[in-house]
């Protein structure tokens, strides 16, 4: 049980470093009126667990923010999976242990 938190673990943190790596490149390519990436693509991430990676990027680079989409989807997306996982370790009828 150990090996799968382990590797759970490692997941969230590659998809969360993924979706700040977005949010950076994306940043610098407007910057430098670069082909940019689309919404979508920004998106990808944050519904595959890297929420707080995009929420983090879009305020430390400031991007994104003035975006209703951005302001209100990504904290939604953060707030849902928050929901899931307290959801399957206390309410799930699988017997999950930490230990």
């Amino acid at each position: 049980m150990k090996t799968l938190f382990i590797i759970v673990g490692a997941y969230f943190l590659i998809v969360n470093l993924w979706g700040f790596a977005q949010m950076f490149i994306d940043k610098r390519k407007a910057e430098s009126r670069h082909f940019r990436l689309s919404e979508f693509t920004l998106f990808i991430p944050a519904f595959l667990g890297g929420a707080f990676g995009c929420l983090l990027g879009m305020h430390l680079f400031h991007h994104k923010t003035k975006h209703l989409k951005f302001v209100i989807g990504m904290p939604l997306i953060l707030i849902l999976h928050i929901a899931a996982i307290v959801y399957l370790i206390f309410f799930s009828p699988y017997n999950i242990s930490f230990m």
